[in-house]
């Protein structure tokens, strides 16, 4: 699956992989420690959250416009640093008092708008790659490589931060709140290794950085693309928009697994597994699941014995190590709602390669949907997911809350579902997600005007943000409607928007 591929994708996607995984470490504990460390309520640490996420993807809108005019690879290196600022703010424990509050809040500030001129403009770097004509047909395969990169970092990610905060305490003597800064200083030494290796490997993309100086040299020797018309730069620009139209309820249904889903897992799903169903709780179980993954496709697309032999020793030493803790389990594992969330990353992961092998073969019969019916139909997907949670809520009682102590509704646990539905919901909608999220990154690189990459590129990151601040709809149907209906709202949604995206096909696809 990796071979064919520019030496610059890899470079480029581990650089990511770091970043990522610094943040997602931070935000696996930052809502807890918006409420710990300063006593926010949970309405106004959740109000902090959703606008720092908000502004994390509205920023690369910006950070588009400044690479078209000064090149994406200085804006790269700009948001690394801003980036490493804020988290380095975030890392020093200056109490709970106002003067604290607002260091965080200018902290999150650095950090989004370093995010903004980063994360879009990295992706923008790794389309430039793929305007060779030698690999223009391994664009999609190289999102989606790039894509499971990402989820790497978010894999390892929460349960990094809990250990680290632990460790703080136990090992250090640090207070809990104080603890927390540990998992933010985890973002500063990932930050370095991104650096790191973007400069390290730097020659493998240097050609796709841009800027003023080298722009049309670089364009003129890496793109077959001839000059657009004002009025084929119009069409394209339109049709992207009408995909970022799309994206907005894709994302708002997705990352409900942040709100709405989250509380079916605290208030009505089983919080004791046993038995295989507990393997699936242990993020290493699941890091030897990949594993297998990986080395049962080298066992079969490996050109040499000696390739296929190491792969039939890895798959074998995995399968025994999950046998080994299979047998010492013991009793039933207490789980907590936030470790579903590691499900998400871990399909990306373990299904890229299966994906890839799919529209491989589909690509070598001339049969690969294009990137716009990949979109559609991952709507389909995403829709399936929430008729699945539909079904399954069917004759669950309403949400329940009392008032605690402290004047604040609490949430109870009112019901024991298999942790198996959220787990199966979570595997379809990574099935909706691998058809449309690198699918539409891919769609973007390849469709947007030159000039005007970056931008574009920022413009999916705007349609994301306006899909994190619609998932409030989540926590507005929860408790006011039936479960069954709650989920069957996003349902409608994605069909409705996958209707959208059918009828404007021929459209979409006249200008890949």
């Amino acid at each position: 699956m990796f071979e064919g591929q520019p030496k610059g994708l890899f470079a480029l996607a581990l650089a990511n992989t770091g970043e990522r995984f610094g943040y997602y470490t931070m935000l696996a504990v930052f809502a807890l420690f918006l409420r710990a460390n300063y006593g926010l309520s949970a309405g106004m640490a959740g109000t902090i959250y959703s606008s720092f996420l908000m502004f994390v993807y509205f920023f690369p809108l910006f950070g588009g416009m400044l690479a078209d005019k000064f090149g994406f690879g200085k804006m790269v290196t700009t948001g690394i640093i801003i980036m490493f600022v804020g988290y380095l703010l975030l890392s020093v424990p200056l109490g709970g008092d106002m003067t604290a509050l607002v260091v965080m809040l200018a902290a999150l500030l650095l950090i989004g708008f370093g995010t903004g001129l980063f994360k879009g403009n990295l992706q923008v770097m790794v389309g430039n790659l793929y305007d060779d004509p030698k690999y223009a047909d391994k664009r999609d395969a190289g999102f989606s490589i790039f894509y499971m990169a990402i989820n790497i970092g978010a894999l390892f990610a929460p349960t990094a931060a809990i250990k680290i905060k632990e460790w703080a305490e136990t090992s250090l003597g640090y207070s809990s709140n104080d603890a927390y800064h540990f998992s933010f200083a985890v973002a500063c030494a990932s930050l370095i290794l991104s650096i790191a290796i973007y400069y390290l490997f730097r020659s493998t993309f240097r050609h796709t950085e841009g800027g003023k100086k080298k722009a049309d040299k670089s364009q003129a020797v890496s793109s077959n693309e001839p000059e657009l018309t004002k009025e084929e730069t119009k069409q394209r620009i339109v049709a992207l928009c009408m995909v970022f139209a799309v994206v907005i309820f894709f994302w708002m249904a997705f990352h409900q697994n942040g709100l709405s889903l989250t509380y079916f897992a605290d208030e009505f799903t089983d919080h004791t597994v046993e038995g295989v169903q507990a393997m699936a709780f242990d993020v290493w179980n699941l890091v030897l699941i990949i594993l297998i993954v990986y080395a049962g496709f080298a066992l079969f697309q490996s050109k040499t014995s000696k390739g296929r032999g190491i792969a039939a020793a890895i798959i074998i030493a995995a399968v025994a190590l999950l046998v080994w803790k299979y047998s010492r389990l013991q009793g039933e594992l207490g789980i907590e709602a936030p470790i579903f969330q590691q499900f998400n990353p871990f399909y990306v992961v373990a299904l890229t390669p299966v994906s890839m092998a799919i529209f491989g073969a589909l690509s070598a019969k001339g049969k690969e949907p294009s990137a716009p019916r990949k979109i559609a139909y991952g709507m389909i997907v995403a829709a399936a997911a929430y008729a699945l949670m539909a079904f399954g809520s069917m004759g669950l009682p309403m949400p329940q809350t009392v008032m605690g102590a402290d004047g604040e509704p609490v949430a109870q646990h009112v019901a024991d579902v298999t942790p198996n539905l959220l787990i199966g919901t979570y595997l379809i909608l990574t099935f909706g997600e691998l058809l449309l999220s690198p699918m539409g990154i891919s769609f973007v690189s390849k469709v947007a005007p030159p000039k005007y990459k970056g931008m574009m590129m920022g413009g999916w990151f705007v349609a994301t943000a306006i899909g994190n601040q619609l998932v409030v709809v989540g926590g507005l149907l929860w408790g006011a409607v039936p479960l069954w209906v709650c989920w069957s709202v996003f349902l409608v949604i994605c069909l409705v928007a996958a209707i959208f995206m059918f009828a404007m096909m021929k459209r979409l696809e006249k200008v890949c």
